[in-house]
């Protein structure tokens, strides 16, 4: 038995759970929801039911899973386990996630960025991702230790008070110094039952703003800022205005990725350098930032020298 104490008051069932039975699959965790075995102050519950402060959670005796091998948990070949720690309270963790690690299990993937964590920190009773990054997306993740912590960055998610900036590099002489990009998007599953997204007027509103870092005579590094976190947004966006981002495996130019592939860039170039927030225990001013992979800035190198100011704008 457990009781819910206010940090974890709100909380949905099945991540309650899914905290607790760390290395359980989570198939397991719904089975076990579902055939009644877990209570909430004696009753049956469903995985989506919110928790109150002083519930008493029956959790069931379970087996726990044996830790899997690297190739088997979506972990990208030659990275550690545990990402890179950039910033770590009582409250928050940020870490620098490598492309091609997923931010949690599922989608044939049986681990993600929040188990590995939930491994490495067994102590603690609450792990939760505040946002998500793409698997093929590089750079700053932020992960709350206590559900007040939460609570507090999805308010400033909410009211646009989190600043998120990526770099991007994108095929073509990107035109303006600074563009506003405001088109709706709408999630969409393909025939093959994959996710994806397209510009659609009836879609949820999406804005980006897309800054000139550096131009090459085939390419443009831009700064991505996103006022609003739908998914694949800033990729869509940038795909609809005919400059995709390089290595997009699912909305850029895949006849040029095969040979960027050859030449060197084997992954998407999108990654999460930047992130500024107040922080939601102590107010403090918070900026985080997070360099280029070597991958990333190996590939730039390769470009030849930038493009004069004027030139790369014209």
């Amino acid at each position: 038995m457990e009781t819910v104490d206010e940090d974890n008051a709100g909380q949905r069932v099945d991540n309650f759970l899914l905290s607790r039975l760390k290395g359980v699959p989570k198939s397991h965790v719904y089975r076990i929801v579902r055939s009644g075995e877990v209570r909430v102050n004696s009753k049956r519950v469903d995985a989506s039911h919110r928790l109150q402060d002083g519930d008493v959670v029956r959790i069931p005796p379970v087996r726990m899973a044996e830790k899997a091998p690297a190739q088997r948990i979506g972990i990208p070949e030659g990275t550690t386990l545990l990402p890179a720690i950039l910033f770590e309270d009582d409250h928050l963790i940020a870490l620098a996630k490598p492309s091609g690690l997923a931010v949690h299990g599922g989608s044939g993937v049986s681990l993600g960025v929040i188990e590995l964590l939930r491994r490495e920190y067994s102590q603690l009773k609450f792990l939760e991702l505040v946002h998500r990054l793409d698997r093929e997306t590089s750079g700053i993740l932020l992960v709350a230790k206590k559900r007040t912590a939460l609570l507090g960055m999805h308010n400033a998610l909410r009211a646009g008070e989190m600043e998120k900036h990526y770099l991007a590099l994108v095929h073509g002489q990107w035109k303006n110094a600074r563009q506003h990009v405001k088109v709706s998007l709408q999630k969409f599953l393909t025939e093959s039952g994959e996710r994806r997204v397209a510009v659609n007027e009836e879609g949820q509103t999406a804005h980006s703003i897309f800054s000139l870092v550096t131009g090459y005579q085939t390419a443009s590094l831009l700064d991505a800022q996103i006022k609003t976190g739908r998914t694949h947004q800033i990729r869509v966006h940038l795909a609809h205005l005919e400059f995709p981002i390089l290595g997009d495996a699912k909305y850029g130019d895949f006849a040029l990725n095969k040979k960027l592939a050859s030449s060197g860039l084997k992954r998407m170039f999108l990654h999460a350098y930047k992130l500024a927030f107040k922080h939601p225990a102590t107010g403090e001013d918070i900026a985080l930032e997070c360099p280029l992979p070597e991958e990333l800035q190996r590939y730039l190198d390769t470009l030849g020298p930038p493009l004069p100011v004027k030139a790369a704008r014209a």
